[in-house]
């Protein structure tokens, strides 16, 4: 383990699946320090607030003594060269995620040559799993637990009955 390499895993998390502790998990056995960057996505028509999925990982991840979350807008760059990051995480579940990533990990490294992209893939139970896919099905009133944890669960069933969708 490289206990003294600060790692970014940055995502939306919208909202923090299985999937994504599992990537959690990986990184953790790799690095000494992971901090889990939620970003505003202002690409991304976001279910929850910025605050909601800080809190929402901070308190799936609050088992992981290394991890710190925090939230942030503008460019990932930007982000980890001010905390020190010496890798970025990314997870990768099939090679639709992979082409995705590799184009971005190629224009990372060319604007912060200093920081390696890293990629895991989460077990096989996780690897269809998406954010995506679990705001849908919340939405449209199925179960999620399967995907996510119990505290997650219950911020989307919460969420679901503020938006009255459920």
């Amino acid at each position: 383990m490289a206990h003294d390499v600060i790692a970014v895993y940055p995502g939306t998390f919208d909202p923090m699946t299985l999937g994504h502790e599992d990537v959690v998990h990986r990184a953790c056995q790799l690095f000494g320090r992971l901090i889990v960057a939620v970003a505003a996505g202002h690409h991304k028509k976001s279910l929850f607030t910025m605050q909601e999925r800080i809190d929402m990982a901070r308190d799936a991840l609050k088992d992981y003594p290394q991890v710190t979350v925090e939230g942030f807008s503008g460019l990932v760059r930007d982000f980890v060269v001010a905390r020190g990051g010496k890798a970025m995480v990314r997870g990768v579940r099939a090679v639709t995620d992979f082409d995705y990533e590799f184009q971005l990990a190629g224009m990372n490294r060319h604007l912060m040559p200093e920081v390696e992209t890293v990629f895991l893939t989460p077990s096989d139970k996780y690897q269809f799993i998406s954010s995506t896919f679990v705001r849908e099905i919340a939405v449209l009133g199925g179960e999620v637990h399967q995907f996510v944890s119990g505290t997650v669960q219950q911020r989307l069933i919460d969420k679901v009955r503020s938006l009255g969708r459920d």
